[in-house]
């Protein structure tokens, strides 16, 4: 599916912690700091400390990072559009460039009123996505701010929504699986008009009678290896910048052994979602895909810690 730019960043060192992924040491940064317009400078509305983008029947809008990051985490607080937001696409994501890139992503799909809002996950690895989740969120979005985050070092992808994991994808390159490791992405967000497929496979058409629809950020997180965004150093030379097995020997916080797998809690937190909030998995999609892709078939018997 086509997408429109998102996101955020900045660097924050090579922070060493210990425990969990909230564990890290961060703060969040001013919008100026970490990312830059990508288009449509005049539908951003910029209020204290509170970043707007807003959609109308001329344009969407949106962002990107100023820097690109491999391995750590990065958040953002998020309220999505109020109302009915049929037809419209709130995205926050990570990508690399070219058409062998990596990206993962959030897309929050508008909905009629009354109805529960929904966000739909995807991975790219070397340029094959068409890897889709999709769950209702068991709170309003609309009504306050909430975080979504992504998680990644060369072991696992998680997407976080307030610390809960909603999706885990693993490395299991040791069967023949890629894995997203070896390319620094940005970080990206836009709102956009997708009413061709956003809401109710496109059945539902954007009421632009309800437009502007505003969607507000603010909260800018990125725990992060920043990579140069021109470099003459090789793949292999950026990963192990990023990771516990570069020459200076420092142990970077991602790289801690319990980073590696879900803790108990966090996968009974993960069986949850996916039992109380998941509508649609491509990995049960029989008519997409007659013969399950092999990652669907082990990431069903996620590894965890034994204790949380």
């Amino acid at each position: 599916m086509s997408r429109v730019p998102l996101l955020l960043g900045l660097f924050m060192g090579f922070v060493f912690v210990g425990v969990a992924f909230a564990a890290a040491a961060t703060a969040t940064a001013k919008f100026d700091e970490l990312f830059q317009p990508s288009w449509a400078l005049d539908h951003f509305i910029h209020e204290g400390d509170l970043l707007k983008l807003k959609l109308d029947n001329y344009s969407g809008a949106g962002f990107v990072s100023k820097s690109k990051y491999m391995f750590g985490k990065v958040t953002v607080q998020l309220k999505l559009v109020e109302g009915d937001s049929a037809g419209t696409v709130t995205a926050f994501y990570m990508s690399s460039e070219g058409p062998n890139h990596n990206e993962f992503d959030f897309e929050f799909l508008g909905n009629t009123t009354g109805e529960p809002y929904s966000v739909q996950t995807n991975v790219y690895v070397n340029g094959v996505g068409n890897r889709e989740q999709r769950l209702n969120l068991w709170f309003d979005p609309t009504k306050d701010f909430h975080s979504y985050s992504f998680f990644w070092n060369q072991r696992q992808v998680i997407f976080l929504v307030d610390e809960t994991p909603i999706r885990v994808h693993t490395n299991m390159e040791h069967k023949g699986i890629p894995f997203p490791k070896d390319q620094a992405m940005g970080v990206y967000s836009s709102i956009w008009n997708a009413d061709d497929w956003a809401t109710q496979g496109g059945r539902v058409k954007t009421d632009w009678s309800h437009a502007p629809f505003i969607a507000t950020y603010k909260a800018f997180e990125i725990n992060a290896c920043e990579c140069p965004t021109v470099s003459s150093k090789s793949v292999e030379d950026l990963v192990k910048r990023c990771s516990s097995s570069s020459s200076d020997g420092k142990k970077y916080w991602w790289d801690e052994p319990n980073l590696g797998v879900l803790s108990l809690h966090q996968s009974h937190q993960l069986m949850w979602v996916r039992a109380k909030h998941m509508v649609y998995d491509y990995c049960s999609d029989t008519a997409r895909f007659p013969v399950m892709p092999v990652e669907c078939v082990h990431h069903s018997h996620t590894k965890v810690v034994g204790k949380n």
